[in-house]
């Protein structure tokens, strides 16, 4: 039976969160460490920061919807204050759905329906410009809901629905403590347009926190490539994913998202309009309704693009202009230990601490700092327990970006998540400590070698940052 799309909006829109802080107000909200401005944003920028969370916290609203009169103005907003261009197929209607607090996604419980994770589809081959190969049916990934009037009234909403069970394994440390991992087993059920294609590969995607973004695409290519050296001296092998850059129609390094096959922030914040909401931009204006969705594409009739270029401009500036967390507990002794321990197992060849931005242009409060993402912004093979067997460009199928660790520590504080790697199956940091494999089994093996007062030391300082 569909969904009433009122239900389903009511549910994700649960999910969202209020405005946060500016930087002339003196306290701020535990929840809200991930959404400040940096330090000495111009006027200008400034003015505009609380725009671009508006559009982030924004729910977007069905122009098919059956209450909307055909002679409303698109060029105004809804009757709540939305924005018109959902869908026809979604997965979530405002970014703050699952970035809560503009932080990680809070992973469900075993046999639920998986509603801030993606499901990342492919087939074997390459798409466009050397990128994944979309499935004929249902394109690059599962979309859960839609805001389609279909003629079958028993046809579930969306392309199907993804559901995770959770496999459980137990793991011993050297002195005997035990932990139990878990690893998502995906199923995907009630598929609306035939069954997905052979070879069909899957990958599993929680949402990332969004915290120094900006100050990642101020580093240099020449910086990167340059720690991709380096690394060679200490035998591992990172290397950059060279991906398509849509905005500037060229190949270029990527930096985001878990494969890094988003080469900048704007372009990332296009494709997740288009991937996740259904909403169009200059620069995707087609909706992700495929050949075979007929009703899906009877559905759309809202001008296009949706995202108007000064939503674009404010949201880009936003996710720029977001400040890290101040590290804490600095001085405390266990931090200390830990900080030393940290570097001694080797998880700084990959977590790489310190890196130097150059000039950026955008931002150019960001240009010419240092800072201490934890991250090299490389490609890394970690071994066959996290691969998910599907390429993106230039990354293997077990190849994952080395993900920073700056304000780790405060994501339980920001959305109740503590729901760690791609696909969330770690439920700490422990858990996501032990599941590192291949160039990373060392480090991790050292870990799982030491006494449990160490391993507390260097989670304090984990939790530090």
């Amino acid at each position: 039976m569909k969904k009433p799309l009122s239900i389903v909006l009511a549910a994700i829109m649960a999910l969202g969160a209020g405005p946060a802080v500016t930087q002339t107000t003196k306290q701020v909200l535990p929840q809200d460490v991930y959404k400040q401005p940096i330090e000495g944003l111009p006027a200008k920028q400034l003015k505009q920061f609380p725009q671009g969370e508006k559009v982030f916290n924004n729910f977007w609203m069905a122009v098919n919807n059956p209450l909307i009169p055909l002679t409303w103005d698109l060029s105004l907003p809804g009757p709540s204050g939305g924005e018109w261009g959902l869908g026809p197929t979604f997965l979530a209607t405002n970014c703050a759905a699952c970035h809560v607090n503009a932080g990680r996604g809070r992973v469900i419980d075993s046999g639920g329906l998986a509603v801030q994770h993606v499901l990342r589809i492919s087939v074997p081959g390459e798409g466009p410009h050397g990128g994944p190969k979309p499935d004929p049916n249902y394109g690059t990934d599962i979309q859960m809901f839609d805001t389609v009037t279909r003629k079958d009234t028993t046809q579930r909403a969306g392309e199907a629905e993804v559901f995770i069970d959770w496999v459980t394994q137990k793991f011993s440390f050297a002195d005997g403590e035990e932990l139990e991992l878990r690893k998502p087993k995906v199923r995907v059920e009630n598929l609306n347009f035939g069954p997905l294609a052979e070879g069909v590969m899957m990958s599993l995607r929680n949402s990332q926190a969004m915290v120094g973004m900006g100050y990642l695409q101020a580093v240099s290519d020449k910086d990167i490539l340059a720690l991709a050296e380096k690394q060679k001296e200490l035998g591992l092998n990172g290397r950059p994913n060279y991906v398509r850059d849509d905005i500037n129609k060229q190949t270029a390094i990527g930096r985001f998202g878990w494969k890094a096959n988003q080469p900048s922030v704007r372009q990332q914040i296009a494709s997740a309009f288009s991937g996740d909401i259904g909403v169009t931009s200059s620069l995707y204006p087609e909706t992700n309704c495929t050949s075979v969705q007929k009703e899906c594409v009877e559905a759309i009739r809202n001008p296009k693009p949706e995202l108007r270029p000064e939503m674009w401009d404010a949201i880009t500036n936003w996710t720029l202009s977001l400040e890290v967390p101040t590290q804490r507990n600095k001085t405390k002794p266990e931090v200390k230990r830990g900080e030393q321990l940290f570097a001694a197992t080797g998880c700084g060849g990959c977590h790489v601490p310190e890196m130097r931005t150059g000039k950026f242009e955008p931002v150019p409060a960001l240009s010419h700092k240092t800072i201490r993402p934890f991250s090299d912004l490389l490609l890394h093979d970690m071994g066959p327990d996290l691969a998910d067997g599907r390429p993106d460009f230039k990354a293997s199928g077990s190849d994952w970006r080395t993900p920073p660790l700056w304000g780790i520590g405060l994501s339980k504080q920001v959305n109740a998540s503590t729901s760690f790697l791609h696909d969330g199956r770690a439920r700490n940091l422990t858990e996501a400590i032990v599941w590192h494999g291949g160039e990373a089994k060392p480090a991790k093996d050292k870990f799982v070698a030491m006494p449990k007062t160490e391993r507390h030391d260097l989670l304090e300082f984990l939790n530090s940052l």
